[in-house]
């Protein structure tokens, strides 16, 4: 499979843009996959952001595996941000603007000293595409003030939204890095959604997911396909899975079962949960 090369024009000035904004703020929340913790960070973003406290908000947590998901919570508490699990898709965002104003607690403190009548607390918003900034927006300002699709780079624009007299927040642009030289986390990216999913082959993708779930959940494939996948761990043998999904839909050609649409149906229903709470990395 061939290096991922993913950095439009829109991005490199989003980044530089977040170089120059990132001043102005008390805060960084970073939105993270929780199905992919490790290949959805961007470290050229965090080099931006490194001298401001973190929020770690490890999103879709109704698509994660908690028991693996509450061990990345742990391991980035261990490494010295705040670190939450969230599904962003409910309403309640309380627990993220409390850890917000906690961790604006100096400079809450500095402003009391001098004398300065309270300003808002600034919290700037960073993450690779599709992990959930703009839901988390709409959430927090309880509107639909960032615009929302389930596909990467939708948003385009910085722009200060206030979510109360005391908190406001800078959303900004899904940023990838210029290259991505491990396969493994190009291929995290494309099965989660998060870069364009017809940069990689839908059989190569389909086949190694199905790799993975034979080794960590074989019983996801079971359970919706009535397909055993047990010790799949070469090419013949997951060629032999999409067969059998295929004929447990009924994808039919003239000459033959619709592999291709087998495969694009592991991946989409997959990506939207209907295999069972999933994570792909993990901490061991």
């Amino acid at each position: 499979m061939k290096d991922i090369h993913w950095f439009p024009g829109h991005m490199k000035k989003a980044k530089d843009e977040i170089k120059e904004k990132v001043k102005l703020v008390d805060v960084v929340i970073e939105i993270m996959d929780a199905r992919a913790p490790i290949s959805t960070r961007n470290l050229e973003l965090e080099e931006l952001c490194v001298n401001k406290p973190r929020l770690v908000l490890l999103s879709k947590q109704d698509l994660s595996d908690s028991e693996v998901s509450s061990k990345w919570v742990k391991y980035y508490k261990e490494q010295g941000f705040e670190a939450l699990l969230v599904n962003l898709n409910n309403n309640n965002t309380k627990q993220i603007e409390q850890a917000v104003n906690a961790l604006a607690k100096d400079k809450k403190e500095r402003e009391k000293r001098k004398g300065i009548k309270p300003q808002p607390v600034r919290a700037m918003i960073i993450g690779i595409p599709n992990v959930g900034k703009s839901t988390l927006i709409n959430r927090l300002s309880k509107t639909k003030r960032a615009g929302v699709e389930n596909r990467p780079g939708f948003t385009r624009a910085h722009q200060w939204i206030k979510v109360s007299d005391t908190f406001e927040l800078l959303d900004t642009p899904g940023i990838l890095p210029k290259k991505y030289d491990d396969k493994e986390t190009s291929i995290n990216l494309a099965l989660i959604g998060s870069i364009n999913e017809n940069i990689l082959p839908n059989i190569d993708l389909s086949m190694h997911l199905i790799y993975f779930l034979s080794k960590y959940y074989p019983k996801s494939v079971l359970d919706r396909y009535n397909v055993e996948i047990n010790n799949i761990d070469d090419e013949e043998k997951a060629t032999h899975v999409l067969e059998e999904i295929a004929k447990s839909r009924g994808f039919l050609l003239k000459n033959g079962l619709n592999i291709e649409q087998a495969s694009k149906t592991l991946l989409n229903e997959f990506k939207n949960g209907l295999l069972g709470k999933i994570s792909l990395e993990r901490i061991d």
